[in-house]
């Protein structure tokens, strides 16, 4: 077995179920829309209502990142207008914290982020609530191919460089290290760079692996050939989100039909990026028009944007989230995972 191929280490088919194409199918569009079954979404016919008739909303988003790609595919596409919203979008590169109280306190009605990332503010109590997970994928750890680093075990003594001590990618391989028994604390070293350094600092021999996600860590895995060791698709992730979508929680309480237009709006666009990759691309590229839609194209194909839970099966995601961050020290230990989870998590579809 050639110890750089990776076909048979990770799925990175998007995975599906029959509870989830039935509730595609309960959830379809009113205005004749085919069941999902797998097929293209189109926007054909007349929109549901009149530009003077939408409903005002603001909506958080890191325009450089392609996890976010349904957004900008919303806009276009008509999903916002479609379900009652004119949406205006507000890109947000401050921190966690920050944009979360911007939600809370209503300078945001809602946002998209990575659930690694928001799961340890949410438990200081942030009025936001988690409505549905956007899909899986696109956080990734590399090394050079003669580094002798082919999987997370050969982490163990060796320099990771990350861009944030807080981010989800360094959390998510911390939790994977922990599981496999190498402490991610003691054993492996973790060094900071800003993200667009990683790179050189993996060159330079400063660290010997790196972790960070889409489109920076694709980016340099093609342009300086990288092996990808490990990725969030791997070890039981292959069925778990890493994007979620967070809503106002007085906007959910107030007015829930707002919230689940919002929620629905963008469930509806990012099942027309699973289906519609290049597309989706494409639209995003006028957000990063240095990016090679080839390249951004493939990122898309490589995420499991067919996977977006609602409901319970959203819930326990965050749950076992929630697991997990404790056993790396994120979250508290005393945190009662589901006690948790249905604080944050509210099931505006239902």
């Amino acid at each position: 077995m050639n110890p750089f191929d990776t076909t048979d280490r990770c799925d990175f088919a998007a995975p599906t179920s029959p509870a989830r194409r039935a509730w595609l199918r309960r959830t379809a569009w009113s205005a004749g829309a085919a069941a999902l079954g797998g097929a293209s979404l189109t926007l054909s016919g007349p929109l549901a209502y009149a530009d003077d008739a939408l409903k005002p909303l603001k909506l958080s988003w890191n325009a450089g990142a392609i996890c976010t790609a349904p957004v900008p595919v919303a806009v276009k596409q008509g999903f916002f207008k479609r379900h009652g919203l004119d949406v205006e979008l507000v890109n947000f590169a401050g921190s966690t914290d920050q944009l979360l109280e911007a939600i809370a306190t209503g300078k945001s009605d809602a946002g998209i982020g990575m659930a690694l990332r928001w799961i340890k503010p949410l438990e200081q109590g942030f009025d936001v609530k988690l409505t549905a997970g956007i899909h899986g994928g696109c956080m990734r750890l590399l090394a050079t191919r003669t580094s002798g680093i082919v999987d997370l075990a050969g982490l163990k003594g060796r320099t990771v460089g990350v861009s944030d001590m807080a981010s989800p990618t360094k959390n998510f391989f911390a939790i994977t290290l922990k599981k496999i028994g190498v402490d991610p604390d003691n054993d492996v070293h973790w060094r900071q760079y800003p993200a667009n350094l990683l790179g050189e600092a993996l060159k330079k021999g400063e660290v010997h692996a790196i972790a960070d996600g889409d489109p920076t860590i694709w980016t340099l895995r093609e342009s300086d050939h990288l092996y990808e060791v490990s990725n969030n698709l791997c070890g039981g992730y292959e069925n778990r989100v890493c994007c979620v979508l967070g809503v106002r929680g007085t906007l959910v309480r107030k007015d829930r039909a707002t919230a689940q237009a919002l929620t629905q709006a963008l469930l509806d666009a990012t099942e027309w990026t699973a289906n519609n990759p290049a597309q989706a691309a494409a639209i995003f590229s006028e957000h990063a028009p240095s990016a090679d839609i080839g390249q951004l194209t493939a990122m898309l194909k490589s995420h499991t944007d067919h996977h977006h839970p609602v409901g319970d099966a959203f819930r326990k995601e965050i749950a076992l989230y929630a697991d997990d961050l404790k056993t790396v020290g994120v979250l508290n230990s005393g945190t009662d995972s589901n006690r948790f989870s249905m604080r944050v998590f509210s099931d505006v579809l239902a």
